[in-house]
């Protein structure tokens, strides 16, 4: 990188939008941290959460995902109950550049507590909010704050830029706006 880490991450947060809205610091002040940390970024989740259900006895499907199997959910507060899961998005819109791979790892805060923040890397050139599947493994009804630090983001950059970016591949979730569910 030749910068300290950190300072690469501003550079680029600030030249290349890589990370909007972008936090120089990490805030910490009464809420679960966020902002640039020394290898990486914290990101945050928003307020808007699919919650879900199996009222319907459904069958997870990854290639055909029963949509009634979520409860859209709202507010500063979402109760994950036991055993299950909820999808969220990032507050941050992320530009990754072509010579620059993520890896997204959950806060301890919060695998402490038994909740598992699972998140795919996100590819040179894929731009949007991130998709945050957030697992409850204990058996008690779990809170996850709002507009608080989920997980943090490790950026690697390659010495050359890629052959195929996400972009160029046209990728099916580039540039999401909201909470993508599974598709092919």
């Amino acid at each position: 990188m030749g910068l300290k880490p950190d300072h690469w991450i501003i550079r680029m947060a600030k030249e290349h939008r890589m990370i909007e809205p972008f936090s120089e610091e990490q805030v910490r002040d009464g809420v679960i941290s966020y902002g640039v940390s020394s290898y990486g970024y914290d990101i945050r989740v928003t307020d808007e959460f699919k919650i879900f259900t199996n009222v319907f006895s459904a069958v997870v499907d990854p290639k055909e995902f029963d949509h009634a199997s979520m409860v859209d959910f709202q507010g500063e507060v979402c109760v994950i109950p036991p055993n299950s899961f909820a999808l969220a998005r990032t507050v941050e819109y992320f530009r990754i550049p072509r010579s620059v791979l993520t890896i997204c790892l959950g806060k301890s805060t919060y695998a402490r507590c038994g909740i598992i923040v699972n998140v795919t890397p996100f590819e040179p050139e894929w731009e949007g909010y991130v998709t945050l599947e957030i697992s409850n493994t204990t058996p008690l009804p779990a809170k996850i704050y709002s507009n608080e630090g989920i997980a943090q983001v490790l950026f690697f950059e390659a010495d050359e830029e890629c052959n195929i970016s996400y972009a160029d591949k046209k990728g099916k979730y580039q540039k999401q706006q909201t909470i993508e569910l599974p598709r092919l």
